[in-house]
C-alpha cells in the first residue's frame, strides 16, 4: 500500500547531492594523483632517469636531441653498454654518452691504420660504428690497460667523438657513469631499445 508524503517530509533521492559528487570527483583525482606519482618514484629508484643526447658523436646509434631513458639504480658497466658519465672534460659541459669498450684490467689497442680495435687480443666486431676510423690529430691513447674500477669509452661515431682515446679524458671512474641508456623516448619515430653489445 502506498504511502503518502505528508507535506514537510522531503522525498528521499537515490542520487548523491551536488556536493557528494564534487568530493567523489576529488576523491577519485587524488587517487589518480598519487598512482602517478607512486609510479614515477618506482620509474626513477627503479629504472633510472632521462636526458638528452648533445652531439653527434653516438651517430647512428643515437641522435643529437635524443632523449633517453637511464637505468641507474644497482647498475655496474659491462663491455658493450652505451653509457651516461658526468665527467666533464675540455670539449664537453654536461653529461656524455658513449658505449663502454672495456672495463676494469681489459687491454685496449687501438690500430688506426687497420680501423680495429682490440680488446684482450679479439678484434672486436662493431657492427653499429658510423664509418672506418681516421688517425684523429693530437695526442691520444692507443695501448692502455683499463684500471680496475674504470671504463674505456668510446662514441659510435669514431671521426666525430672526443672518448677515453683523448689523453683530457682517458679512462673514467666507474663512479662517474650516470646510468646505461636503455630506450629512445623521444623523437616518438625514434622510439625503442638501444642497441648494446660488441663481440669479438
Amino acid at each position: 500500500m502506498l504511502r503518502r508524503l505528508e507535506p514537510h517530509e522531503p522525498e528521499k533521492k537515490d542520487e548523491l547531492s551536488g556536493g557528494d559528487s564534487l568530493k567523489q570527483d576529488l576523491y577519485f583525482w587524488l587517487q589518480a594523483l598519487v598512482a602517478a606519482l607512486v609510479l614515477l618514484i618506482m620509474l626513477f629508484t627503479f629504472v633510472g632517469r632521462i636526458i638528452g643526447v648533445s652531439g653527434d658523436s653516438m651517430y647512428p646509434t643515437l641522435h643529437n636531441g635524443d632523449m633517453l631513458i637511464l637505468q641507474s639504480i644497482g647498475y655496474e658497466p659491462r663491455q658493450g653498454d652505451v653509457v651516461v658519465l658526468t665527467k666533464e672534460f675540455d670539449v664537453s659541459d654536461g653529461p656524455i654518452v658513449k658505449r663502454v669498450i672495456a672495463t676494469g684490467g681489459q687491454h685496449v689497442v687501438i690500430d688506426y691504420a687497420a680501423g680495429t680495435v682490440t680488446v684482450d687480443g679479439q678484434v672486436l666486431d662493431e657492427p653499429y660504428i658510423y664509418e672506418a676510423m681516421r688517425q684523429p690529430i693530437g695526442e691520444t691513447l692507443t695501448d692502455v690497460v683499463v684500471p680496475e674500477g674504470s671504463i674505456f669509452v668510446m662514441g659510435d661515431n669514431r671521426n666525430n667523438s672526443s672518448d677515453s682515446r683523448d689523453v683530457t679524458l682517458g679512462t673514467v671512474d666507474e663512479r662517474y657513469v650516470l646510468g646505461r641508456a636503455l630506450w629512445v623516448i623521444l623523437p616518438f619515430q625514434r622510439f625503442g631499445p638501444i642497441t648494446h653489445g660488441v663481440e669479438t
